[in-house]
Order: structure tokens, then sequence, then C-alpha cells
């Protein structure tokens, strides 16, 4: 019993500084719970894709972007770096229209993913703010209104 509390202890240890070193990890509802963007590590680097879209119904079609390819996996990140502890910095890709922004991402003391998305300076830039998704989204990214997978939703639709 006290080997495994041991065990336990220790392996709580190692988990929590990796957590705490990029709390920016993970999946993320934006501001308008239009979509879950996962962020994960890239190497040494931070990038985000398309995860989930929410659809009015289940057999919707997918969005797609400005080159006609679905947007469900698309890259909107392809490599943030890290400037400081707790900000990363980049280019973000608006899926719409394909327009390339420049991005600062942190987690902010309430545990939202600040994303200030700019055209030159971020000080003229615009902020989101994201909070925390789970569960993670289906593979073929179909998110019913309210954020939960087509799949999880009553067989009301």
């Amino acid at each position: 019993m006290k080997r495994l509390l041991l065990l336990l202890l220790i392996l709580c240890a190692a988990v929590a500084p990796a957590r705490a070193q990029y709390p920016v990890i993970g999946y993320w509802q934006t501001a308008n719970n239009g979509g879950v963007i996962q962020v994960k590590l890239c190497g040494e680097l931070l990038c985000a894709r398309l995860a989930g879209i929410v659809l009015d119904h289940p057999n919707d079609p997918m969005p797609t972007d400005w080159r006609g390819v679905s947007q469900c996996g698309l890259t909107l990140i392809p490599g943030a770096r890290r400037v400081s502890v707790d900000m990363w910095r980049g280019k973000i890709t608006d899926p719409r229209n394909g327009h390339i922004y420049g991005v600062e991402l942190h987690v902010d003391n309430r545990g939202f993913l600040e994303l200030r998305g700019f055209l030159g300076l971020a000080l003229l830039g615009r902020t989101d703010y994201w909070h925390r998704y789970s569960p993670v989204p289906p593979e073929d990214c179909r998110l019913a209104p309210g954020g939960q997978p087509w799949s999880a939703t009553p067989a009301t639709h």
C-alpha cells in the first residue's frame, strides 16, 4: 500500500510540471462557440488545428475553407514560438478567406485561452477568449449546437 501511494505521488509530481509548463495545450472552444480548436506542441513550436465544428443538423455538409477544402482538421496556427514563460507568438489563418494574421496566445489568470489576432502591431488587434473543451471532439469534427458531438445528443434530430 505504501509503495502504491509513493508511486502515485511520484507520478503526480512528474505530470504536474509538464501541464504547468504548457497550459495552452488541449482543446479550446472558440468565443462564439462555433468550433473547437486543438492546440498541441509540434516539436518546440505550438500548432493549432480545427478539431470540431458546430453544425445545425447532423447531416449538414462540412464547411470548406477558401480553397474549397474541408475545414475539419484544418491547420490554423502552423507554428507559434514561445516568446516568454507563458506567451506564444506566430501566425494564424482565417479559414474563411485565407488571410493570415499575427497571433499571440496565452492562458490568462481565469484559465481562458487569450488569443490576440492582429495585422502588423499587436496593439492594433482583437482579443478573443476561448474556454477549455471536453470531451475530445469526434474524428469527423461534427458537433451539435451547444458543442457536444452529435452522437452524444438525443436522437430527436
